[in-house]
């Protein structure tokens, strides 16, 4: 039900934001650009914006909250971990900075004032910072993702054949959360039986299989009925490579299709499976997640509409973001694209996320978020909010101006296009 008050949300939300603009039928633009090209040596992956006149415009984000006091207290609860300070100074912001704007955000939405005025008080108490994007300009490509709900055992069955693993008991992660060894390469692992024994869940369909790795999280239907949820806990150490990217080349498929028409050619063609999947070397391990609620790679849980996954090595973990960009909505029965304008917490990251000019927002569960995130492909602009440091705690600027920058370390992936 919180999936489809999220969609149904988001329809009135772009309507909103489009004013008299008509939606376009999906696909909307073309794309071109060199998407995934690295942060230049020594550059931060946020600038500040001076020009007011280049901020955005918040009003008809403030207008709509859904959700977004619960994943503001997610991020802080993860702020809160000794651990979350490793990852900070990052682009010249400090851990505390990022407590005291959330809890500032989250005051002035606890306020009762009107979006009008909150939207003045953003612009008035925040410093906006831009992503530089793939192109120095702002550019970022915003792409969706989702955890799907797919039939499954607990036992091998005739009908269910395909597992998902749990880590081998020598995987030790590092601080940034890689394997501190390499194990072999997917095809390795699904033809050896190397791991056999470590079968967690068993699935109907191997590419089924495959997207459950690739999105990071997964619900399975058992048998009686029950669903039980897993999620991302480890990889092989291998790099990802997208398989629709692989498909696309060949001519498999068309250069805008997404995640519907990846599934509908498998099932067409049942013997490309392995031929494709096993062309993306890294391997995903999964672990129950007992409460259920699929898990960014901040382990706290992902809020539909609210959470984005971006490159940890470059953005502030579980900070406030603004994001806006199209993003496919169902509206009389067809997939449009609309405007869109939300506040969104940096909460996941994603094997294919490793780039300025990325970005993966979190479309909730099931069948119609991955038909809506499987269509998600534009170009938008993320921002990040930090309270003014004129506007911080005395103690917080004393710490500011202590703070020494320090590397970044890679976080570990957990959700990526396919």
């Amino acid at each position: 039900m919180r999936t489809f008050r999220f969609i149904a949300a988001l329809a009135l939300l772009a309507l909103v934001a489009a004013g008299c603009e008509k939606p376009a039928m999906v696909p909307a633009i073309p794309l071109a650009k060199d998407y995934e090209a690295p942060l230049p040596p020594g550059k931060d992956a946020l600038r500040k914006i001076t020009d007011p006149k280049r901020m955005p415009d918040f009003t008809q984000a403030l207008a709509n909250t859904t959700a977004l006091r619960e994943a503001i207290d997610h991020s802080l609860h993860y702020l809160a971990k000794p651990s979350s300070r490793k990852h900070y100074p990052c682009c010249g912001l400090t851990h505390a900075e990022a407590v005291e704007s959330l809890k500032a955000f989250r005051a002035l939405l606890d306020s009762r004032a009107t979006p009008q005025q909150m939207s003045a008080a953003v612009r008035s108490r925040f410093d906006v910072y831009e992503s530089v994007g793939c192109d120095m300009r702002g550019t970022v490509l915003v792409t969706c993702y989702y955890t799907p709900i797919f039939n499954g055992s607990p036992v091998r069955a005739a009908a269910f054949g395909h597992p998902l693993y749990k880590p081998p008991a020598d995987l030790v992660k590092l601080e940034d959360g890689s394997p501190s060894k390499r194990y072999p390469d997917r095809r390795t692992i699904e033809t050896s039986g190397m791991f056999t024994g470590n079968e967690i869940v068993w699935l109907a369909d191997p590419f089924e299989a495959y997207v459950a790795q690739v999105q990071g999280s997964v619900k399975i239907r058992m048998p009686d009925g029950r669903i039980e949820t897993y999620g991302y806990t480890a990889n092989n150490g291998h790099a990802y490579k997208s398989v629709r990217a692989e498909l696309v080349k060949d001519g498999r498929i068309g250069k805008r299709a997404g995640l519907p028409e990846m599934l509908r050619y498998f099932k067409r063609h049942p013997e490309d499976v392995q031929k494709y999947t096993w062309r993306n070397p890294r391997y995903v391990f999964f672990a129950p997640i007992e409460d259920g609620r699929p898990r960014g790679c901040i382990n706290e849980p992902v809020t539909t509409g609210r959470t984005v996954a971006t490159d940890k090595a470059i953005f502030p973990p579980a900070a406030l973001g603004f994001l806006t960009t199209k993003l496919p909505v169902k509206r009389h029965g067809q997939i449009v694209s609309a405007p869109y304008r939300g506040f969104v917490l940096d909460q996941d990251a994603g094997g294919a996320i490793r780039a300025p000019g990325r970005c993966d927002l979190y479309l909730g569960v099931g069948d119609e978020a991955g038909q809506l995130a499987g269509r998600a492909k534009n170009e938008g602009r993320l921002y990040y909010l930090f309270l003014k440091r004129s506007h911080q705690p005395q103690a917080t600027v004393r710490k500011t101006a202590r703070a020494a920058r320090v590397d970044r370390p890679l976080a570990p992936a957990a959700a990526s296009e396919l």
